[in-house]
């Protein structure tokens, strides 16, 4: 019989505030990472930081907010009105402690419920924050969570405003690094929403005169766009919208009191429906609601009272009220577009027709697929019912209510051996993975029809449930694993020519990468090491000494279970696929999948890095 387990008030404990969130960080930031994901939580720590001082800027002071990243050090100084000097502690280390629990000084604020501050002094080696008004000044020092060092009140000539200085804590935030693009474009959502804010990061000085209209005029080549970029204004209320020439699936950016709800939410789904119906209306046809939405870019901001948001991320609103006497989002929104959207094509004549034109023609396109689409969606259902070709998990990227949403990742692989040892050694509430059967096909200049018709990309589009765009991603993170050779190379860019073909904005939206695996073990009978590179594994050899066991994996399938799990788990390293701004997608698939040209051949030469890994190890 079982000894039966003692439960009395030992086993009671409180965790005082820096201990749960040090203990549950995921709670409070999401996920983790290193940095390689926009939604990792160092970048989490600088925008909780940055939502402060863009609510002064909106209460009417600070125009100006410098931003600094060198190494792991963030500095971020803002010149609005500076925390009240009595209470500098207590905003960043006491829960539930903040100004803007007082609807009268933060009507229409992004973060109610005092914990940002409070998340970053917990999960940071060295936290300071200084404040100056008055011509006084005060500050204090952290050390995860913990008072170190404080200065009371002392005279100053400084500009008033706040000082943020923080280090993210490497015991949580393994082996992290701060990428510049992701840093930017963070910002740059901050400018697009906030026009007469300047925000300077590490000199370079960012700022919008047009708001939302910008944001997609810098996420989208002007070549790429059917009609000029459709620009509507409210008190609340911000929208552009155009549609793309050759994207298939829609693509948002939706935000609510300045935060990036990257999962949609109430308002962006009163706004997808709002669009259709104006644009019945306006045409005096029933058009199908997938043809007016085909191709369409566009984003959307509002500000609501008192927003409530399904995660402690707040990726996605829940709130079906506008606040106040407002009436709901969803009627705000409808009433909103239907009088705007409607003037403006009453007035755009041109833009009109070539709207029209589009809808009629992506129409015809639907109901030419329409047969084919239907098969192919029944041979998906039996494929994932029948064969091995999915290995899911149990949490999806949709689950808000999960706290580990946000970490869903799919691996495709090659091969049975690469896929039959990442499934063993996978994590099967969050990781699933998806085997490819050979070479995918060129998809470069082909049509739609070709998902439908091709197994390999049916079944993926099926898995990845993208075939209307992303609202019904199942995972955040998809994940190429293929062999560090010239056929993985080349499996690589057939994939990604599939995903710019078809679904770029999988890739704009950061959800792609690659899966870098070592190339060499190191290794004697005390320590192992898994290099990456050959000079990792000239640093190894150094520290061993002697004469160690030295392998080199030629491919995912030599590496066992065993050792995989240090590989996709929490020393897992992902390179982002990103696209270059400077070229379009139609230019981008041209250079890398076209003809053969003296510019690609000599991008092939000076980038073939896997290439040299294997010349040098040869040798």
């Amino acid at each position: 019989m079982a000894q039966e387990t003692k439960y009395t008030e030992d086993n009671i404990r409180s965790l005082d505030w820096k201990e749960h969130i040090r203990m549950r960080p995921g709670m409070y930031i999401g996920k983790l990472g290193d940095g390689s994901s926009p939604d990792d939580g160092i970048y989490i720590l600088v925008k909780e930081v940055l939502d402060n001082s863009i609510d002064e800027f909106v209460m009417g002071t600070g125009k100006t907010i410098e931003v600094s990243i060198q190494g792991n050090k963030v500095i971020v100084r803002d010149y609005g009105r500076g925390i009240p000097l009595g209470k500098v502690v207590d905003v960043v280390s006491k829960m539930n402690t903040g100004g803007k629990y007082d609807s009268r000084a933060f009507k229409k604020s992004v973060g109610l419920n005092g914990v940002g501050t409070k998340a970053v002094n917990a999960l940071s080696t060295f936290f300071r924050v200084e404040s100056t008004r008055d011509g006084k000044s005060a500050s204090a020092e952290f050390e995860k969570g913990n008072l170190t060092n404080q200065d009371l009140l002392e005279e100053t000539t400084r500009r008033r405003g706040t000082k943020v200085t923080f280090i993210a804590d490497e015991a949580i935030f393994k082996n992290y690094k701060y990428r510049p693009e992701y840093v930017i474009r963070l910002l740059k959502n901050y400018v697009y929403l906030n026009p007469g804010l300047t925000i300077v990061f590490n000199g370079e000085k960012f700022y919008s005169e047009n708001g939302l209209k910008d944001l997609l005029e810098d996420n989208n080549n002007q070549e790429d766009m059917l009609y000029p970029i459709i620009h509507l204004k409210g008190e609340d209320i911000e929208v552009a919208m155009t549609h793309s020439k050759t994207q298939y699936s829609e693509e948002y950016h939706s935000f609510v009191n300045g935060q990036n709800t990257t999962q949609g939410g109430t308002h962006q789904a009163a706004f997808r429906e709002a669009v259709v119906k104006t644009i019945r209306e306006f045409y005096g046809k029933n058009f199908d609601a997938s043809d007016v939405r085909k191709s369409i870019i566009a984003a959307i901001s509002i500000k609501v009272m008192e927003p409530v948001f399904e995660s402690q991320t707040k990726t996605k609103l829940g709130s079906t009220d506008m606040g106040g006497d407002l009436p709901t989002v969803r009627t705000y929104i409808n009433d909103f577009i239907k009088t705007k959207l409607d003037n403006y094509l009453h007035k755009n004549q041109e833009i009109a027709e070539a709207l029209q034109k589009k809808i009629l023609q992506a129409e015809k396109e639907r109901k030419e697929l329409s047969g084919i689409r239907k098969l192919a969606k029944e041979r998906a259902k039996k494929a994932s019912l029948h064969n091995k070709k999915l290995r899911d998990c149990r949490i999806h990227f949709g689950d808000t209510k999960k706290e580990d949403y946000l970490n869903t990742t799919l691996f495709i692989t090659e091969g049975d051996s690469a896929s039959g040892s990442i499934t063993k050694s996978r994590n099967v509430n969050t990781q699933a993975v998806f085997s490819l059967k050979g070479k995918p096909l060129n998809s470069y200049g082909l049509s739609k029809k070709i998902v439908y018709e091709n197994e390999e990309f049916n079944l993926l589009q099926a898995a990845l449930n993208i075939e209307d765009g992303l609202e019904g991603l199942r995972y955040n993170n998809i994940v190429i694993a293929t062999d560090a050779d010239v056929d993985g190379m080349h499996i690589r860019l057939l994939l990604i020519t599939f995903f710019l073909q078809f679904f770029p904005e999988v890739i704009k939206e950061g959800h792609l990468y690659i899966l870098e695996t070592p190339l060499f073990r190191v290794r004697n009978k005390k320590e192992t090491y898994y290099c990456y590179s050959e000079k990792e594994k000239q640093e190894a050899i150094q520290k061993l000494r002697g004469k160690p066991e030295i392998t080199r994996f030629k491919g995912l399938g030599e590496i066992s279970p065993n050792e995989f799990v240090h590989f996709i788990g929490e020393d897992m390293r992902l390179d982002p696929v990103m696209l270059d701004k400077e070229m379009s997608i139609d230019q981008m698939l041209q250079f890398y999948m076209g003809k053969n040209t003296p510019d690609r051949q000599k991008f092939i030469i000076e980038n073939l890095k896997v290439e040299q890994d294997l010349v040098s190890t040869e040798e």
